[in-house]
């Protein structure tokens, strides 16, 4: 009984080793998150790419982005980053290149890229192709979708899930609940709220100063 203990727990042990190995191993690929990111809205993106090679480290990333109007990068300190366009004035990728004195994402390390986009397309999922260039030359593509079976592919592209179009037909939604017209409209709001608590001390200092004149006569 105690042999056949010792080997349920020992093939247990194995059997949890692989699954975390496994794990280990899926986790390492470039990904892609933007909480509350909508069909038809604007979002933030954050691309985590992890260094893979164990000999090199990354110098460079391309993300493919689906022709959108508006990108914007992220200041990252020690990378150069570039929009690429079509003819249309589309954003079509974004390339982020080490700088010169950065050797890039090192064994053992990821490195987090972000931009800001839209509108998204209206659609259920959208990809992020991106493509992994290394110092030794080596180029990876992430670009692989998910397989017929729902298994993982060895290489998938990064791809969200998007949230329903607003249904006020707001297509200036950010990731996170607010928008770009909501700015401003906050920003008027805040003023206005300051000079109506302005107004309100005011006429307070005022009906003090009745009333103390009141009470000397």
């Amino acid at each position: 009984m105690h042999i056949s203990l010792s080997r349920a727990l020992g093939t247990a042990a194995v059997a949890a080793s692989l699954t975390l190995l496994g794990a280990g191993v899926a986790s390492a690929h470039v990904t892609v998150d933007a909480p509350g990111a909508a069909q038809g809205g604007y979002t933030v993106l954050t691309f985590k790419v992890p260094n893979e090679s164990d000999t090199a480290s990354t110098t460079e990333l391309t993300v493919a982005v689906p022709n959108v109007k508006s990108v914007r990068t992220e200041p990252l300190a020690g990378w150069a980053a570039k929009i690429n366009r079509n003819e249309k004035g589309e954003a079509t990728s974004v390339t982020w290149t080490a700088a010169p004195g950065n050797p890039g994402i090192g064994q053992g390390q990821f490195q987090r890229f972000v931009i800001s986009l839209g509108p998204l397309p209206k659609q259920e999922n959208v990809s992020f192709n991106a493509t992994q260039t290394y110092s030794d030359g080596k180029v990876v593509a992430w670009d692989q979708a998910e397989n017929a079976d729902g298994t993982e592919p060895d290489h998938p592209a990064p791809s969200l899930k998007l949230a329903a179009a607003a249904a006020n037909g707001d297509d200036h939604a950010v990731g996170g609940g607010t928008t770009e017209a909501a700015s401003d409209t906050d920003d008027t709001a805040r003023w206005l709220g300051g000079i109506g608590l302005a107004l309100g001390a005011l006429g307070t200092a005022l009906g003090l100063g009745s009333v103390i004149r009141s009470r000397k006569s």
